[in-house]
């Protein structure tokens, strides 16, 4: 499966999602819940698998489904195959 991009980040730590991707997050072992913020969230602290760059809140990153990886955009687009 494809790298899935979000648009944007709530936050360097965690990014509320919508119930269409928590079975996603779960495979990845990214889901959380319980927050009053919101009730599923996909954690993405440990940034990019390939070169450790962090999520930073409104910036573009991207889950890798396969790996369970975070990814910045250069490395997300690369997996994707776009420029």
């Amino acid at each position: 499966m494809r790298p899935i991009r979000f648009e944007e980040a709530d936050g360097p730590e965690r990014t509320q999602i919508g119930e269409g991707l928590v079975r996603v997050a779960v495979a990845a072992d990214r889901l959380e819940t319980g927050r009053a913020e919101g009730k599923y969230f996909l954690r993405h602290g440990d940034g990019c698998a390939v070169c450790g760059a962090a999520v930073s809140a409104g910036k573009p990153f991207y889950l890798d489904p396969d790996s369970g990886g975070i990814l910045c955009e250069t490395h997300g687009r690369e997996r994707r195959g776009e420029r």
